[in-house]
């Protein structure tokens, strides 16, 4: 096993995955630091210069996408490959999103164990022969796909919680633990998602603004 010259740093806010994702690579030999949210992880590639991210896309105050479009647009971090792990943004748009920002794999949630560190050593080999540069995407470009995504996803959530909410009025007492357990997980989610998209319309906004040209001075005077 070819052992990187920096930690993998996993950027994860659940802790029980975050220790699972942890020990499995510590039992392989990887260094390991750990971060709970983007802002957390910034942090980290400051101090620790990793070798390999792996990280989370919905999580609170920075998420994945923007971690990774933040690391993208570092000179200094842009070689850093990193991974993407998720139980959310599993469609088609989603993983294209994914590595439009220059993911080197992406990979579903539950993990399998031998698959995941099949994929880390892929990655970590791949990066050490070629040292691949990857390109930051356009800012535009991102904040209008990161929008795209977020607004789906949204939606998604929305459906699900609609039908969560139907079908507990349905089901018998004994049954409805594990039924509120995943609506208020769902709820909770969906206030994450709505928080985010909330903070890039902002953004969004603001970068748009910026983008405008200077109103000219009137030329003209009068006579």
């Amino acid at each position: 096993m070819n052992i990187p010259s920096g930690p993998i740093l996993v950027v994860e806010d659940n802790p029980n995955v975050l220790e699972l994702i942890e020990t499995t690579l510590r039992f392989k030999g990887y260094p390991v630091v750990t971060a709970r949210n983007g802002q957390e992880a910034m942090q980290r590639i400051a101090q620790e210069k990793p070798a390999l991210i792996i990280t989370d896309i919905l999580m609170p105050k920075m998420d994945g996408y923007s971690l990774a479009h933040a690391i993208r647009k570092d000179p200094a971090t842009r070689r850093i490959p990193f991974i993407f792990i998720s139980a959310t943004y599993l469609t088609a748009e989603d993983k294209a999103f994914a590595y439009s920002l220059g993911a080197a794999h992406f990979i579903e949630k539950p993990l399998d164990p031998e698959d995941f560190l099949l994929t880390v050593a892929e990655v970590l080999t791949r990066q050490m022969a070629t040292g691949t540069l990857h390109s930051p995407l356009d800012d535009e470009d991102f904040y209008e796909g990161y929008r795209e995504r977020l607004e789906s996803k949204l939606r998604h959530k929305q459906t699900q919680i609609s039908r969560t909410e139907r079908l507990l009025n349905t089901l018998p007492p004994a049954q409805k633990p594990a039924f509120e357990a995943l609506l208020a997980q769902a709820v909770a989610d969906r206030n994450e998602i709505q928080a985010e998209l909330d903070q890039l319309l902002k953004t969004l906004e603001e970068f748009k603004r910026r983008q405008q040209p200077p109103v000219q001075p009137d030329a003209g005077g009068s006579g």
